[in-house]
């Protein structure tokens, strides 16, 4: 493939010019690309500013002066007591950016990054919005996390085009790591506690550290508003705290405007595959160390097809902001004071928040992996390990659904038109790709499950469901990344199904409930729901699934295939609330500690599949076992509380038992509440 395309077939995509990054580096020195003149433009309103300066800046601020005092007051300590700890954090949490360990990086990350992809395509018009954006207003960079590779690959691009380093923020594990750690920290990390808590210094120095950077615009900032990294593939629900952080200074004037960055990185193969499936089974992580690092080196022996890196178009917070947000509340309280956030400033922020992350999902490219995934998914799972399924069939219905992919407005990254492959070629090439997950022989395409060590003993009926289980999570994490052009088409084909109603209205409170339960799980704009449903009805309309109405939603005849494939990719989802809802119901306790739910959860989930009753492997997916309880808990039916060292969770068996009588069609949808925002 030449070093420059252009994505014919992907909504949005017919202007943008993606360039393969890579190209050049293999035909070039990649010393002479780590040791070239480095001259970036930085923001025209940041004066000079060591690390040194930076952190004396933090520790001198009247904000962490005030809290100091206060702190002092609180403990009995002296507030030069207070004062030292504060200096101990800044020391454990604060970058130390130096330009000869980004060249050391560069260089490093040319040789691993050649032996890992085929290609890293970055979008030009992009990068070059971000390098003028970087000159006007301090940038904020929001990359999506689906893996460790996220923030080295942006600072490699930023550092590869002559544009001011970004400060990352990122989690205090890497820290610990020897060497790796201190060769972050000189690559521009700073590192955050896991668990903060209720500790108002760390909190005090880590936001005056963070609005420091956004105020000053030394650097552009990058967080991941995600938080973790995902494991399932799919957006996560954002988390505010930072994000509270680096608007502040826009909302007390202390900046005119900030830009915020939304970049969408999507993987053909992700590193962590295995990794990920086996942590949602409750297997834990590897402890991040160096050792570790060494020993995962074997995955520079495989093929991890290509990246894309779609820098979004830059977006103003003035602009966004207008019309949502008094800041006159600002005015009445100095500056260098602690000022508890408004509803109103809270709920900015979270609009924001969730802005930003569909906005990267929107962005997003995908592979034809991610279609096959869905596909393959929807066949019983005894068909895949025992059977497989005929290649004809799985080909014929990849092509029928990236059209209807392409009709909803997909960002696809399939080669094709003249001079490109055959599509056959381009999915067997895909499937080869993800030898990993699945395999093909004799024209079928089977599940590739874990081998098992040499043992002595047969193994047992739970053992096998864990290794076939490991495989449909690996297979649905490259599924979860085509859902966010599927929800809301996909929410409305299921309010059809088990409402059997055609009445607007009725559709649109079911839609309601729907989009309500599972916000968990996927990303909905808050306050858009009526914007959603519509959204639904013009894409099933548009590819001819339904009619629309002023009052009704009818389905067409050819509109069945879409409507049944749409439904399906809900089931798992639907599958698994449906039994947490039978635990929590059926069980006599009403308060359930966290890690014993989880694992009663999966207990049950576990003898369900194999007594025949349950074929949602999904089922026991901790990750989705939290959404529930978080779910639960928005909707006022579950009671969350901290006892000793962990959480509980107080229910309310009523509520539970009317959202699973909904959910399965029990309670007509004339009983809900057809305002679009009203709570269950």
């Amino acid at each position: 493939m030449s070093n420059t395309y252009r994505e014919s077939c992907g909504a949005g995509l017919e202007n943008e010019e993606f360039v393969d990054i890579l190209e050049e580096r293999r035909h070039s020195s990649d010393l002479g690309h780590a040791l070239r003149t480095f001259s970036p433009h930085p923001y025209k309103g940041a004066e000079s500013c060591s690390n040194a300066d930076l952190n004396k800046a933090v520790l001198e601020s009247q904000y962490l002066r005030y809290i100091a005092k206060e702190i002092a007051a609180e403990t009995g300590s002296s507030v030069e007591e207070v004062r030292e700890e504060a200096c101990g954090i800044l020391e454990e949490m604060s970058q130390n950016l130096q330009l000869k360990c980004i060249r050391l990086m560069g260089f490093t990350l040319s040789k691993v990054l050649k032996r890992l992809y085929s290609g890293i395509f970055v979008n030009m018009e992009g990068l070059n919005m971000l390098q003028q954006s970087i000159q006007e207003h301090p940038v904020i960079l929001m990359p999506n996390h689906r893996s460790y590779m996220d923030f080295l690959i942006i600072s490699y691009i930023m550092f590869t085009y002559d544009i001011p380093m970004p400060f990352i923020a990122a989690g205090i594990p890497l820290a610990g790591m020897k060497l790796v750690g201190q060769v972050l920290r000189r690559s521009g990390a700073f590192f955050i506690r896991r668990a903060i808590g209720s500790d108002k210094l760390y909190w005090a120095v880590l936001s005056e550290y963070v609005r420091t950077i956004v105020k000053t615009g030394i650097a552009p900032l990058e967080f991941f508003v995600e938080g973790l990294r995902s494991r399932t593939l799919k957006s996560v629900m954002p988390k505010l705290g930072m994000m509270h952080m680096v608007m502040e200074p826009f909302f007390k004037g202390e900046v005119y405007d900030i830009t915020l960055i939304p970049i969408s990185i999507s993987y053909d193969r992700v590193l962590e595959e295995s990794l990920l499936a086996h942590e949602l089974l409750g297997i834990p992580k590897p402890k991040e160390s160096t050792t570790a690092l060494l020993k995962a080196s074997k995955v520079l022996q495989e093929d991890y097809g290509s990246m894309h890196v779609n820098f979004g178009r830059p977006m103003s917070v003035r602009h966004l902001c207008e019309g949502k947000i008094n800041r006159c509340q600002y005015n009445l309280v100095p500056r260098d004071l602690p000022q508890k956030p408004s509803v109103e400033v809270q709920a900015c922020v979270s609009w924001l928040a969730n802005l930003m992350v569909r906005v990267q999902e929107e962005g997003s490219v995908m592979g034809p992996w991610a279609l096959m995934a869905c596909l393959l998914l929807q066949a019983p799972t005894i068909v895949l390990t025992e059977e497989g399924l005929p290649w004809q069939e799985l080909t014929d219905k990849t092509l029928w659904l990236r059209k209807l992919a392409l009709d909803f407005g997909a960002r696809l990254n399939w080669p094709s038109g003249q001079g490109q492959a055959p599509d056959t070629d381009v999915m067997s090439s895909t499937v080869a790709l993800h030898g990993s997950v699945v395999n093909r022989k004799s024209g079928r395409v089977f599940l590739v499950q874990e081998e098992e060590p040499a043992r002595n003993r047969p193994i047992s009926p739970e053992e096998e469901m864990i290794s076939t289980a490991a495989a449909v999570l690996m297979l649905a994490s490259y599924r979860n990344m085509s859902l966010y052009i599927f929800v809301r088409p996909a929410l409305l084909a299921t309010a059809l199904h088990i409402t059997k109603t055609t009445q607007k209205d009725e559709l649109l409170a079911f839609f309601c409930f729907l989009r309500d339960v599972f916000s968990n799980e996927f990303i909905f704009i808050p306050g858009n729901s009526s914007q959603d449903f519509e959204e639904a009805c013009f894409l099933l309309k548009k590819c001819g699934a339904i009619h629309v109405s002023e009052q009704e939603v009818t389905v067409s005849d050819a509109g069945l295939e879409v409507l049944s494939f749409l439904q399906a990719l809900l089931q798992p989802f639907i599958d698994t609330y449906q039994v947490i809802f039978r635990y929590l119901c059926e069980n006599e306790v009403h308060v359930h500690a966290e890690k014993q739910f989880l694992t009663a959860v999966r207990n049950l989930a576990t003898e369900l599949i194999l007594s025949g009753e349950l074929h949602t492997y999904e089922a026991l997916s901790s990750d989705t076992h939290k959404n529930v309880l978080s779910a639960l808990q928005r909707l006022d039916t579950v009671t969350k509380s901290r006892a000793s060292e962990q959480n509980e969770y107080t229910v309310n068996k009523a509520a539970v038992r009317r959202i699973d009588d909904i959910l399965s069609g029990k309670i007509p949808p004339q009983m809900l509440h057809t305002t679009p925002e009203a709570k269950l």
